[in-house]
């Protein structure tokens, strides 16, 4: 991976609809050009896909929250491939921090998360501790 094909993902980072000649043209090389070098990324797992990023509130979700989750060691793979099936929740990240597992999950209202939390992600077998953070404004990303 060279300069050019980082200032490709840099510019697809910003927006993934930006088109081929308009990479060509910041860039100064082909559309062609443009084209086999995102194909190769795409290839080689860099760009692993293309998505939007939308408003929850704006979908009818008032309440969008980050839980940390703890679990069973033994059981901690197992919690996450069934929290990145749920469709509620929106990112499943495992991490080495204070929690295990983070994930973002999107709520008609409070009482609808109250419910997936209790009764959905809670009674996960070898969930053992959810701690929740209701976000009020999202700023980037």
């Amino acid at each position: 991976m060279d300069e050019k094909d980082r200032k490709i993902i840099d510019i697809l980072l910003r927006d993934s609809r930006t088109s081929y000649s308009e990479i060509a043209k910041e860039l100064g090389i082909s559309d062609t050009a443009v084209r086999k070098r995102i194909r190769n990324l795409e290839k080689k797992g860099i760009i692993r896909g293309y998505t939007i990023c939308v408003d929850p509130h704006a979908l009818g979700y008032r309440c969008v929250a980050i839980l940390g989750i703890d679990t069973e060691s033994d059981k901690f793979h197992e919690v996450a491939k069934k929290l990145k099936d749920m469709k509620e929740i929106r990112c499943v990240d495992m991490t080495s921090g204070e929690n295990m597992i983070v994930v973002e999950l999107w709520a008609k209202d409070g009482e609808s998360l109250a419910k997936i939390i209790s009764e959905k992600i809670g009674k996960l077998e070898g969930v053992r501790k959810i701690k929740s953070s209701v976000v009020l404004q999202k700023l980037k990303g």
